[in-house]
């Protein structure tokens, strides 16, 4: 192989492992993959360029923090159980004939896999993983939402988006975002929060989706009040006592049990 193959080779195997592991040092991976510190270095900046991985002092994650969103590779692997569940929920939510909105959240790409028997919809989207699954299902009419494309979130952004979708009116919004506490929810990049409030006004029933683990967290950037979505879904490993707490906000929260096949 050339060099520069197999820089990339390496670098791709370090972003799985980072992808696998959450945080690691730089001494780990020096060490994990047989290279010099400086080496690695290069890579993380690689990589961090590329949206993939975050640096810090000594290391680099992968993991979210309150001003930076995880790479959909990242999110692809987390909470699994929990996202399945909170999908299936929300594929009883969709009746043949709907126009669906569905975001840039994983969450939402799972719903997206089983919606095939609930044909004919129309589908309405941003999320390139979704674009690609609902282009082969059969008597689904797919709108896809043109903007700047960006790698990390697999999505289009941006106003050409925004205009996209103001033009459009969906029967209801299956969406998702990062933290959600105080009766608010959060999302770190402002692009983000841009496209998902244009959704939500253009939707007649706005659904938001999270697992338990996005429940007590905030990020930089506010979203929407928890009573702006007509339904809220989370996992059935949502904690009783938060489950009564938003009820007493007056969140219309339904429970989606893990163990339902």
């Amino acid at each position: 192989m050339t060099g520069r193959t197999t820089r990339g080779a390496r670098q791709d195997l370090i972003a799985d492992h980072v992808l696998r592991e959450g945080s690691v040092t730089a001494s780990q991976l020096a060490e994990a993959f047989g290279v010099s510190l400086m080496t690695v270095h290069r890579d993380l900046d690689e990589l961090e360029r590329q949206g993939v991985v975050r640096k810090f002092h000594g290391g680099v994650s992968a993991q979210p923090s309150s001003v930076f969103e995880s790479n959909v590779a990242y999110r692809l692997r987390t909470a699994r159980a929990e996202k399945a569940a909170i999908a299936r929920f929300a594929r009883t939510l969709v009746e043949p004939g709907m126009a669906v909105m569905l975001d840039d959240s994983t969450t939402t790409l799972g719903v997206a896999e089983l919606l095939a028997d609930a044909a004919p919809l129309t589908v309405i989207t941003n999320f390139l993983q979704v674009i690609n699954a609902m282009s082969r299902a059969d008597r689904v009419r797919l709108i896809a939402l043109g903007g700047e494309y960006y790698p990390t979130h697999d999505s289009f952004l941006g106003v050409p988006c925004i205009e996209a979708i103001e033009s459009l009116r969906a029967d209801v919004l299956l969406t998702s975002t990062s933290a959600a506490s105080g009766g608010l929810t959060y999302h770190q990049e402002q692009e983000i929060v841009l496209v998902k409030r244009a959704m939500m006004r253009s939707a007649n029933r706005k659904v938001l989706l999270m697992d338990h683990t996005k429940l007590g967290g905030t990020a930089l950037h506010q979203l929407a009040l928890l009573t702006d979505f007509d339904d809220v879904v989370v996992d059935g490993g949502t904690p009783a006592d938060v489950v009564r707490a938003l009820r007493d906000r007056r969140v219309n929260i339904h429970v989606a049990p893990l163990d339902t096949p």
